[in-house]
């Protein structure tokens, strides 16, 4: 069923200030949905109001949050209820690197809250809504990365494996209300995330592993939401890892992440320009993102 083929209603969009949840938040206005767009930026959040206006000719708002606030969490939450979404894209989330042990535990913490509490809430705040109108679509924004422990990316892959559980279930859950959940699972996604993250040589250093654009990704994820899809992973390279997460033996997998991945993580987020292959275990190992507010792509990371 296609839960956006009448009028287009209201698309919110969490994570909207860049990345895929920039280009779900296009590919919406493109379809004359009006738009709430939710993120911590708010220049960029004006930014891309002003341009869909423009280009589209559609109404946006824009909602300044921090995810993981609780208190402004309600509050989005309220307004969700209050309002009446056709579209609810749960896209925002953030990751942090490197060894559990050297972590700072509330910068875990907020993870948590913007990758998994946020997520379910919001989710919730919009479901009720959308089941008593008899019609809705719920995009949400988990990882490849949920389809196993990935060793010095913990905490995020623990989120999304979550988030990657919760949205399929849901999914399942909503058969025949005419309201639809939809997983958006990438792999590796050209935005900022993996140099936010700190990161930032992780896509020169994995050329091979077929990038995806996020324009790509988004229309992908659009189109799967409006056949009520329960899942879709785009790209050839993220079914393989998505595939390969489920089905490996951990045996198998996790001598491969420790020879194979952690090393370029280690070399992807050396601060000065070390030139040998692999790293020194000298290197630094804890790279913590500084922006919540980047949307999820996937991977790794990721």
């Amino acid at each position: 069923m296609s839960s956006t083929s009448a009028a287009p209603g209201l698309a919110v969009v969490t994570g909207a200030s860049s990345g895929i949840g920039r280009a779900l938040a296009r590919g919406l206005a493109a379809r004359g949905h009006p738009l709430l767009l939710v993120a911590r930026r708010w220049q960029r959040l004006e930014a891309l109001a002003v341009e869909l206006r423009a280009r589209h000719r559609v109404d946006v708002e824009v909602w300044p949050c921090d995810l993981a606030d609780g208190e402004q969490v309600a509050r989005l939450g309220e307004e969700l209820r209050s309002r009446h979404v056709a579209v609810f894209c749960n896209n925002a989330g953030f990751t942090t690197c490197g060894a559990v042990s050297e972590a700072d535990p509330a910068r875990e913490a907020e993870a948590v809250a913007v990758n998994v509490t946020a997520v379910h809430g919001l989710a919730l705040a919009a479901l009720p809504g959308m089941l008593q109108r008899g019609r809705g679509a719920i995009l949400v924004t988990g990882s490849a990365a949920g389809e196993q422990p990935v060793p010095s990316a913990a905490t995020y892959a623990a989120t999304k494996a979550f988030v990657n559980a919760f949205a399929q279930a849901l999914s399942v859950e909503l058969r025949g209300t005419n309201v639809t959940c939809t997983l958006l699972a990438p792999g590796p996604v050209r935005t900022e995330f993996f140099a936010v993250g700190g990161v930032g040589r992780m896509e020169a250093l994995t050329r091979w592993f077929s990038w995806q654009a996020p324009e790509r990704v988004a229309e992908d994820a659009l189109r799967a939401m409006e056949r009520g899809r329960r899942i879709v992973i785009p790209g050839p390279a993220a079914k393989l890892q998505a595939f390969a997460g489920r089905h490996t033996p951990r045996a198998l997998l996790f001598p491969l992440l420790r020879a194979v991945f952690l090393p370029i993580v280690r070399f992807s987020g050396a601060r000065s320009h070390v030139r040998a292959w692999p790293p020194s275990p000298a290197t630094s190992s804890r790279f913590v993102a500084s922006e919540r507010e980047v949307d999820d792509q996937a991977s790794l990371r990721g």
